[in-house]
């Protein structure tokens, strides 16, 4: 286990260590499909199927990749698709990790990082007796040595530690959608 003294300097981001992937080769595919369509049924054509293969694409974007954690020395942002809550660590009540982590805050409230690290695996012991820690155990302790840390200074110290708690949306990716949307229908209209 890691001690606060060890921990990394700055922010840290978690999150689903298979999103990235699978958005590339779903980005991969729509490229193919789209040089296909262009190809054989002409541009104007595939400026017609573009805005069906970008909304999956966005589905997919947003389901596997846009769910995170960031933590820094003055508190977390949990992005859950395309809800964003930051808060400092004194909003924090407890830190927890069942099937991913959750974070209990102050105004009564349960936020689960659907992002962040999965749940907790048993220790794994290999052969020469060293007893392997799972990442999400790492994690864990981790977010809760920064928690403590921060809760060790003075109130009034850091007016990041002290910051309320905050939901937003996620308005670059809503705007991403709202494109697709507009395209979506004059693709339509144009079929039609």
């Amino acid at each position: 286990m890691s001690s606060i003294e060890d921990l990394p300097v700055g922010a840290r981001t978690y999150r689903a260590s298979t999103g990235i992937v699978i958005l590339v080769v779903c980005a991969a595919l729509a490229v193919f499909l789209l040089g296909d369509a262009a190809i054989r049924s002409g541009f104007g054509a595939m400026l017609l199927y573009a805005p069906w293969v970008l909304l999956v694409l966005w589905l997919v974007y947003v389901v596997s990749v846009v769910s995170m954690v960031r933590v820094d020395d003055g508190g977390a942002t949990v992005q859950n698709f395309l809800r964003r809550t930051a808060f400092g660590w004194r909003r924090v009540t407890e830190v927890d990790l069942r099937w991913q982590l959750d974070f209990t805050l102050d105004d009564g409230g349960k936020l689960s990082c659907w992002g962040g690290p999965g749940r907790i695996q048993p220790p794994k012991m290999s052969r020469d007796g060293e007893v392997k820690v799972p990442t999400s155990l790492r994690t864990l302790t981790e977010v809760r040595a920064r928690w403590e840390k921060a809760l060790e200074r003075p109130v009034g110290a850091d007016e990041a530690i002290d910051a309320p708690i905050r939901r937003t949306w996620d308005w670059p990716a809503i705007g991403a959608l709202a494109v697709i949307a507009v395209w979506a229908a004059i693709a339509v209209a144009v079929t039609r």
